[in-house]
């Protein structure tokens, strides 16, 4: 498709987003295994080495990062944004750029602050915290397209509108399996 058929499409609804973003924190699950815990692992049990706290989530933060960066820039598409026929365009139709990339990501991921927040203000501990951080990356703040007010069709997040990137629904005629 050419950019200008891709700027004409439909945002995804948000069961859509929703599920996407399930299926996504699933494939993430793998991510983290082969890039966090199989390594981490090895410095415990070799070494007896663990990492401090804040040097762990600067990782993960990072090699999240990296995922998400490679695939918008690369094909506008994660792997689960590939299921759910979901594509991540820039203002203009075309892929991201690795800074525009960088930007969805740091705004995508403002949902940890209040996360943070919530958990300081009442003491939340171990599977609590979890919990918390499923529910509201996974319902709460994809909720955020109701805040947009243009039109029906059109509805971005506000990390898309801060980064001035576009989630798309592809038809399903352009599905190709390779």
């Amino acid at each position: 498709m050419t950019p200008a058929e891709l700027s004409e499409l439909p945002a995804p609804q948000f069961w859509r987003r929703v599920s996407c973003c399930l299926y996504e924190q699933l494939v993430l699950l793998g991510v983290i295994a082969f890039t966090f815990l199989v390594p981490n692992l090895g410095l415990g049990i070799l070494f007896g080495v663990s990492l401090p706290s804040w040097l762990t989530f600067l990782y993960l933060y990072s090699v999240l990062g990296i995922y998400f960066v490679w695939y918008w820039t690369k094909s506008g598409q994660t792997l689960a944004m590939q299921t759910w026929r979901i594509r991540m365009i820039g203002a203009n139709g075309f892929n991201l750029s690795r800074r525009q990339a960088i930007w969805r990501y740091v705004y995508g991921s403002l949902w940890i602050v209040p996360c943070i927040f919530l958990q300081w203000i009442f003491h939340l501990e171990k599977w609590q915290i979890i919990e918390m951080l499923f529910t509201v990356a996974l319902f709460i703040w994809p909720l955020s397209i109701f805040l947009d007010r243009r039109s029906a069709s059109l509805r971005q997040s506000l990390p898309d509108r801060l980064a001035n990137s576009r989630l798309v629904e592809l038809p399903k005629n352009l599905v190709k399996l390779s």
